[in-house]
């Protein structure tokens, strides 16, 4: 069941709240009509069991188990710190 569960990388974009950092995922696609590559950003609420994250770090969140209302993701492993 582990294996099955989605894992998404995102850079963090706040760190104010406790064990709850916000995670900007960005994904790319090339429009149908009009063949532009657009950006697409969307945030997720992502559990920080530590408070290790940091703003600008990229990390990996994994889906888990509802942590609250609109917390449904855990930070799995901070890959690369901010500068």
């Amino acid at each position: 069941m582990r294996e099955r569960r989605r894992r998404l990388t995102g850079v963090v974009t706040s760190d104010k709240m406790d064990k709850t950092v916000v995670v900007s995922v960005e994904r790319r696609y090339r429009h149908p009509l009009y063949k532009k590559v657009v950006r697409a950003l969307k945030k997720y609420l992502a559990h920080d069991e530590n408070n290790d994250c940091r703003l600008g770090d990229r990390v990996s969140i994994i889906e888990s188990r509802p942590y609250s209302r609109r917390k449904r993701w855990a930070v799995e492993e901070i890959l690369e710190r901010a500068a």
